[in-house]
């Protein structure tokens, strides 16, 4: 028996597992769709904490998850997931097959509860959503990985040379920054994707990222600045950087950790922010929208926030009060908003094919101003009788996939920043990103900066800490009057969502941006 298990593994099971699903599964009874996904993640990093190695750590993870919709006149979906090990490898085809069976029995009795509310419950029981999933082309494909240094061939020892240097850049900086910690981690990961319709997908993805903090003292207070950098590359992205010529541009990690540390005590010695009384023209950068466009359109995007399945622990879209009382259509910014996911582009949140075995296409979210398309999976795309746009992902094979974002912008303009900046006479500069607090339908919105400067006839004047902008949504969106053509994506590998939390990678960003809001000082 192996010891471990490797992402290969995922190609010697992979006509077992057609077979799985394309026949054993067939001969349930009810069954009326099956899918079965399989992962395989070999890891490593470390961890380093004030220039000394806090931990290091090689692992492999190795799940799968099921989902079977069946019934009778009425169907319903039913879930398993479980995480395997090597001792499972021998045995795999029982595994899945008992997995198969499980996921089919819930769903038999999910389907008899179904119409027994719909009978009990009469008009309100006919509003349960339908189980029937969209339409998608069905795929055959296998995709591969990009990387140049393998993750799995990088020596664990190199994972702590990484860290403990890369903290040590940040510390080296000035004695001020009183703690530091970094990590660098590396990933080679393999996913399978198989259904009942003759899905077969083979999608294979390298993921590597570093992290740093660094906590600066001043006479104004101590500041904590943390921030990521990774890519879907292989070991290359800490020890090179990645610069694609476009809209990712990453420092090796080493200087990374050195420019933040810089940054850091830059602020802690700058004044904090008095916020003036009223509105005030704001200026922010790509960095800061990279968290705007998470928060404010990227989670409100996502359909199954908008049909109330996450109301109870996460909140609801202000993008829809309910099917028939929706912003589809309608003007919620200026009309030189534009904002899109897209993970056919080149990201953090890349991919050819989703959970749901959809491919990768963009979906505008906002065109011109007007609200235009939700995230979806093919359930809720079957809800709303629209298409599939390919959004439905899970962390973890074992988890049931969620709706999800992917490489998450604003879209760029055509100004230079520079004029932008110039054409303020009184006004701020907002750069950079730290905390979100946002109302419970995002139609609100407060969010810090790392930097604000105050803009005084078109020159950036003087730098302010503990500062940030808080608006109503729809009101900031629409007091855009200028976009910039300095676009850019900034990795994002910390998303949570859903029960079990799902922690999620993907890219958010845009260009400058200006408008009009409240600024925000400390407490």
């Amino acid at each position: 028996m192996a010891e471990r298990v490797e992402v290969e593994f995922i190609e010697r099971v992979r006509s077992r597992i057609v077979s799985l699903v394309n026949e054993d599964a067939k001969r349930l009874p009810g069954l009326r769709y099956c899918d079965v996904r399989m992962q395989v993640k070999e890891e490593k990093g470390a961890v380093a904490e004030n220039g000394n190695e806090k931990m290091s750590a090689e692992d492999y993870a190795f799940d799968f998850g099921v989902r079977v919709i069946a019934g009778g006149r009425t169907s319903a979906p039913g879930y398993y997931g479980r995480i395997l090990g090597a001792s499972d490898t021998d045995r795999i085809a029982e595994v899945v097959l008992a997995g198969i069976r499980e996921a089919h029995r819930r769903a038999r009795a999910s389907a008899r509860m179904k119409a027994a509310a719909a009978r009990r419950f009469g008009v309100l029981g006919q509003s349960l959503y339908d189980s029937a999933l969209a339409p998608v082309a069905v795929a055959r494909d296998t995709v591969s990985a990009t990387y140049r240094d393998d993750p799995r061939t990088v020596p664990l020892e190199e994972t702590v040379r990484m860290a403990v240097d890369s903290c040590n850049a940040a510390r080296g900086v000035s004695d001020q920054v009183a703690y530091c910690a970094a990590s660098a981690t590396t990933t080679l990961m393999r996913e399978l994707f198989v259904s009942s319709e003759g899905a077969d997908i083979d999608q294979s993805f390298a993921q590597t990222e570093g992290f740093v903090i660094a906590i600066c003292t001043s006479p104004h207070g101590t500041l904590e600045i943390y921030d990521f950098s990774g890519h879907q590359r292989g070991w290359e992205l800490l020890t090179e950087g990645h610069d694609n010529g476009d809209a990712i541009v990453l420092p090796d990690f080493v200087t990374f950790c050195r420019d933040l540390a810089t940054d850091a005590v830059e602020v802690a010695n700058a004044p904090p922010l008095r916020a003036p009384d009223k509105p005030v023209v704001v200026v922010t950068d790509p960095h800061f929208n990279t968290l705007l466009v998470h928060e404010v359109v990227g989670h409100p995007s996502e359909l199954d926030r908008g049909l109330k399945y996450e109301t109870s622990y996460a909140g609801r879209s202000w993008f829809l009060k309910d099917v028939n009382d929706n912003q589809v259509g309608r003007q919620i910014a200026s009309p030189l908003v534009n904002a899109f996911s897209d993970p056919t582009m080149e990201g953090f949140g890349s991919f050819a094919y989703d959970h749901d075995g959809t491919p990768a296409r963009r979906a505008y979210h906002i065109r011109g101003g007007y609200f235009e398309e939700f995230l979806n999976n093919r359930q809720t795309a079957g809800v709303l009788g629209v298409e599939p746009n390919g959004s439905a992902r899970a962390t973890e094979a074992s988890l049931i996939p969620l709706i999800r974002m992917t490489n998450t912008v604003f879209a760029p303009g055509d100004r230079d920043p520079r004029e932008i900046v110039s054409e303020v006479e009184d006004g701020y500069y907002v750069s950079g990103h730290r905390i979100p607090s946002v109302s419970e339908a995002r139609e609100n919105f407060r969010i810090t900066a790392v930097k604000v400067y105050e803009i005084k006839n078109g020159q950036l004047g003087q730098l302010y800490r503990d500062g940030g902008i808080t608006s109503d949504s729809r009101d900031y969106f629409t007091s855009i009057d200028a976009v910039g053509r300095d676009f850019r994506m900034y990795p994002i590998p910390n998303c949570g969502k859903g029960q079990p939390m799902q922690a999620k990678r993907m890219s958010n960003g845009g260009p400058t941006m200006r408008g009009v809001a409240r600024l925000t000082g400390p407490g």
